[in-house]
Formats: structure tokens, sequence, C-alpha cells
């Protein structure tokens, strides 16, 4: 009588505990795998991989209204698009200019955070305008203020019984702080009304009344 040929063949079976940690690597892979087209399809395609530029960062916590110093910031490297086109690239384009806004550690420091034109024109949402300073006769009142207040300016007489107002409707770009007081408080106005303000300043004490 022939002998089956399959009779020869001697199976052995394969222990549950090895195919359940087959399964397993292949699904660890295969979630790898899905993980990583996930990134890649998330990367900006204008930016290759490993791409990255200089940029200037707050090195701790900031108060608005600083001069910034050489140990307020320092230079990281980050993915170019994640830069914002504004943002400051050297130490040396932001020490000594002034904080408009809290900065937190590790933010980046752009124009517009920063005292100046663009800053202005942005705060005051008016391309005409430009920054006075004003030391107020009260100092205590520039704690009631912060960037994007809107205040009046009002000067007094040599009385301090009357007031003169001098400008409606300005805008806190910030309060700059001496030695850890309220110092000058930087104001957004139209030109010719910024002048006046100024040239008042000089002869007059000043506050502001809170709009």
């Amino acid at each position: 009588m022939p002998t089956n040929r399959i009779s020869r063949f001697r199976f052995r079976a394969v222990p549950a505990r090895r195919l359940l940690r087959a399964r397993t690597a292949r699904r660890v892979l295969a979630a790898s795998l899905l993980l990583l087209a996930v990134a890649l399809a998330l990367r900006s395609p204008g930016a290759p991989a490993g791409d990255t530029s200089a940029v200037v960062v707050a090195a701790h916590d900031l108060a608005p209204g600083i001069a910034l110093s050489a140990s307020d910031i320092r230079v990281v490297q980050a993915p170019a698009s994640l830069i914002p086109g504004s943002a400051l690239r050297t130490t040396k384009s932001a020490t000594g200019r002034t904080l408009a806004g809290a900065a937190g550690a590790g933010e980046p420091i752009t124009e517009a955070r920063l005292v100046g034109s663009r800053n202005t024109v942005l705060t005051a949402r008016d391309p005409t305008a430009v920054v006075v300073p004003v030391r107020l006769a009260d100092p205590s009142v520039a704690d009631l203020v912060g960037s994007g207040s809107h205040v009046d300016v009002v000067a007094l007489d040599p009385q301090g019984t009357v007031g003169t107002v001098l400008a409606t409707d300005a805008v806190v770009v910030t309060v700059r702080h001496e030695d850890g007081k309220p110092g000058l408080v930087l104001l957004a106005l139209p030109e010719d009304t910024a002048t006046r303000v100024a040239a008042t300043t000089l002869a007059r004490e000043v506050t502001i009344t809170l709009r």
C-alpha cells in the first residue's frame, strides 16, 4: 500500500506566545511608519529638513517697558519656516531697545514687539502716529495703564487746580520703568498733537485720564 506523502512531513505547532510577539512587532512597525508619514506630511513643503536660522529670543520672562540688555536675550537656531519675518537675528540689533509688551522665555523678539515706528503704527492703527514720552505729575498713575490703553492728556496750571486737555484718545505704547518704578509713559499720537504735548511737558506738569 503506497505511503501517503503528507505523512512523511512532520508539522510542528508554533507556540501561541511566539505568534503574539510577531503580531505585536508588526503592529509597532506599522504604527511607526504611520507616524513617520504623518510627520512628513505636516512638515512645511518649502522648508527642507534641517533648514534652520538664527533668531533672537527672550532669555527669561520679560516685563513690558524694559530696555533690553545682553542678559535678557539670546540667539538660538530655529526652523526657518517658523521664524516670524520681522524677528531680530542678532543680539546687537535688540540690545538697548525698549520692549513694548511682556515676552515669555523663549519667545522670538520681533520689530513689532519693540518700541519703534512699526509698533507705533500697529498700536495706534494710524500710519501718521509718532511716539511722545510723557512724565506724569503723579508717577503712580502709570501703574493703571498698559500697552493699548486709551487716555487723554491733561496739562495742569501752576496751582494744579485747573486742567487743559492737550490730546484725546492717545494710545499707550508702553510704560518705561526706571529702577523698578514707572517712569515715562510712551504715547502714540498724530504728529502735530505729539509736538504740542511734548512742548507743553517742558513747562507744565502733565497727567492722564483713562477713557
